[in-house]
C-alpha cells in the first residue's frame, strides 16, 4: 500500500512540474473564450444540420455519419459501430492521461416535426419526427469545446486525450448501459455531458432523475375465426389488456414516487381474427436499483398472471435500463465557476420576441428568455421531475457532470413540437456557444489542475463505497436496434429534401425562408 501511495504521489508531482511549464491557466482560458467565439459558425452549422436530419433513436445514420466525417477531418481517430450500436462511435485524439470524455445525445422524437423559429404548430413533415427535446444542439457544444481544447493542447504540448461519444437513442434510454458493458469508458477519467435547457446551470449528487427498466412483454395465443369459432382461439390481446388492467389496479398500492407507462405495440391484424400475438411495452421507474428491480418483478408477475387467465404464454425482453444519476461535486463546482465567468448569452430583442410569442401560444407566462444563470444545486434541491437519462449509467462508472446550456424557451412542453421552436434559431446558436465556452474552460481545469482530478476521484470513491453499480439489463442482451426503423424508412424521403446545406445558406432559417422572428 505504501509503495502504491508513493507511485501515485510521484505521478502527480511529475504532472505538477510539467504543468508549471505551460502558460498560466487564466491566459489559456481567455484564449479558449476567444477561440470558441471564433467558431460560432461551426457551432451553428452542427446545430442546424442535426436539426434537419431529425432522426429517431437507433436510426441516427446520417447524424452519425455527419459527425464522424467532421471529427475525422479534425484529426480524430474514429471507431464506428461500437457496443453493437450501428450509429454509435468513439472519436479519440491525443495520448496519455488524463482522458476527458465529451458526451451528448443526437436522437429526435416521433411526431415533433416543427419549423424552427415559428411559434405555432407548423410541422416540416406532417406527423414526422423532429427534435422536440433539442438533442440536435448538444454536439455543437461538445465538439466546439473539444476542438478548441485540442488546438490549445497542440500549441502548448499539453498531455492528455480527448474522447467524443454520441448519446444514441437516449429517448429510449438505449445506449449507455450497452456502452458501459462493452468497456468503452474503462480508461476515461472524467465525462463531461451536456443537455439542452432553458437555464445555464449544473448540479451534483443524487439521485438525479429516476431510474427505469424498459420491458416489452409478448403474449402468444392461438388464432381463430372471430365469429364462427372464437372459442377455439386464445387471444393474446386479451392477455395484454388484462395485464394493463391488473397493473392499473395495482398502482394504488405502489409508492407514489414511482412512475410507470405503457403502449400496446402489437394488438392483432383485423377484428375477425383472434390475435395470436400481442405485445405491450412498459417503462418501470423508481429511485434506486432495488426498487426498480422490484417494480420490474411485479410487472412480470402480473404478466404471467394475465397469461394464465387467458391460456396464453408470455415472454419478455428487457430493451434498456438506467439507474438514477449521481453527479460529481468537485467537477460541478469547477464547471459552475466557469458558467459564472461566461454568463448568459446577450439575447437580442428578436430572440425575446420569439420567446414571448411561443409562450403566449402555449398559454405560458410571457416572461421571455432567462437572463441570469441558475444557482448550483444538489440533486433534488428545489427541483422536481421524474424523468430518466442514461447518462446516469456513466455517472456510476466514472466521475461525471452534466452541463445544462441555455438553448430553449421557458414554458415549452417537453417531448412536444413546441420544444423544437427555438433549437435551430439564434437562441440555440448563442446558447450552444455559451455552453461550449463553459466546457472548454472546464476541460482546461481538468488538464491543468491535478488537485481537481484527485478531488473528483475521491468524491467518486466515496459515492461508490457502499453502492456498487450493477446492470439492470441481463448479460448477453443485444441492443434493440430495430426500433424506429419502419418509422424512419417512411419519413426519410421527405426529410432528405429538407437537409440543411451550409454551402448555400448561412442558416437553416435562411434555407427554409423563415423570417426571424415569426409572430402572428
Amino acid at each position: 500500500m505504501m509503495m502504491r501511495m508513493k507511485t501515485i504521489l510521484c505521478f502527480f508531482l511529475a504532472l505538477t512540474v510539467a504543468w508549471a511549464q505551460f502558460p498560466p491557466l487564466d491566459v489559456l482560458k481567455q484564449a479558449a473564450l476567444e477561440m470558441v467565439e471564433g467558431r460560432r459558425t461551426l457551432t451553428q452549422q452542427i446545430v442546424d444540420s442535426l436539426f434537419s436530419f431529425s432522426e429517431l433513436g437507433y436510426q441516427e445514420h446520417e447524424s452519425s455519419a455527419y459527425l464522424v466525417k467532421l471529427l475525422e477531418k479534425e484529426g480524430f481517430q474514429v471507431t464506428r459501430g461500437v457496443a453493437g450500436l450501428p450509429t454509435a462511435f468513439v472519436a479519440s485524439w491525443g495520448s496519455g492521461k488524463p482522458v476527458i470524455g465529451f458526451m451528448t445525445d443526437i436522437d429526435g422524437l416521433p411526431e415533433t416535426s416543427q419549423k424552427p423559429g415559428v411559434p405555432w404548430h407548423e410541422p416540416l413533415v406532417p406527423n414526422g419526427p423532429g427534435h422536440g427535446e433539442g438533442h440536435n444542439s448538444g454536439q455543437g457544444v461538445n465538439i466546439t469545446a473539444a476542438l478548441v481544447v485540442k488546438a490549445l493542447m497542440q500549441k502548448h504540448k499539453i498531455p492528455g486525450t480527448i474522447r467524443i461519444y454520441p448519446g444514441i437513442a437516449e429517448e429510449l434510454i438505449g445506449s449507455r448501459t450497452y456502452m458501459v458493458n462493452a468497456g468503452l469508458f474503462k480508461d476515461v477519467d472524467v465525462m463531461l455531458s451536456s443537455h439542452v435547457s432553458t437555464d445555464f446551470s449544473t448540479g451534483y449528487g443524487g439521485p438525479s432523475g429516476s431510474g427505469l427498466v424498459s420491458v416489452e412483454y409478448t403474449f402468444h395465443g392461438r388464432s381463430a375465426h372471430g365469429a364462427s369459432a372464437p372459442w377455439v382461439g386464445r387471444s393474446a390481446l386479451d392477455a395484454v389488456e388484462l395485464m394493463n388492467i391488473g397493473w392499473n389496479f395495482r398502482r394504488e398500492h405502489i409508492r407514489p414516487e414511482h412512475r410507470s407507462h405503457y403502449v400496446i405495440v402489437q394488438g392483432g391484424d383485423q377484428p375477425n381474427v383472434v390475435p395470436p400475438v400481442a405485445s405491450v411495452w412498459y417503462y418501470f421507474r423508481e429511485w434506486d436499483y432495488d426498487r426498480i428491480r422490484q417494480l420490474h418483478e411485479l410487472g412480470s408477475k402480473i404478466a404471467r398472471a394475465a397469461a394464465d387467465m387467458t391460456d396464453t404464454t408470455v415472454t419478455e425482453r428487457v430493451l434498456a435500463a438506467t439507474w438514477p444519476g449521481h453527479f460529481n461535486k468537485p467537477i460541478a463546482e469547477a464547471l459552475y465557476e466557469n458558467i459564472k465567468r461566461v454568463g448568459m448569452p446577450a439575447w437580442s430583442e428578436d430572440d425575446q420576441k420569439l420567446a414571448r410569442a411561443a409562450q403566449t401560444e402555449l398559454k405560458a407566462k410571457p416572461t421571455g428568455l432567462k437572463t441570469e444563470i441558475a444557482e448550483l444545486r444538489a440533486a433534488g434541491e428545489g427541483r422536481s421531475g421524474a424523468g430518466s437519462d442514461d447518462i446516469a449509467e456513466v455517472s456510476w462508472n466514472l466521475p461525471t457532470v452534466v452541463l445544462r446550456y441555455p438553448a430553449n424557451i421557458p414554458g415549452m412542453i417537453g417531448h412536444h413540437w413546441s420544444s423544437a421552436i427555438a433549437v435551430a434559431t439564434p437562441i440555440a446558436h448563442k446558447g450552444c456557444t455559451a455552453g461550449a465556452k463553459a466546457y472548454a474552460l472546464t476541460a482546461l481545469d481538468l488538464l491543468l489542475k491535478p488537485e481537481l482530478l484527485e478531488a473528483a476521484r475521491q468524491y467518486f470513491a466515496e459515492q461508490t463505497k457502499e453502492t456498487k453499480w450493477k446492470s439492470l439489463i441481463p448479460e448477453g442482451t443485444a441492443p434493440p436496434v430495430h426500433l424506429n426503423k419502419e418509422k424512419m424508412d417512411r419519413f426519410r424521403p421527405a426529410l432528405q429534401k429538407l437537409r440543411y446545406d451550409p454551402t448555400r445558406y448561412k442558416t437553416y432559417l435562411e434555407q427554409l425562408g423563415i423570417a426571424y422572428p415569426s409572430t402572428r
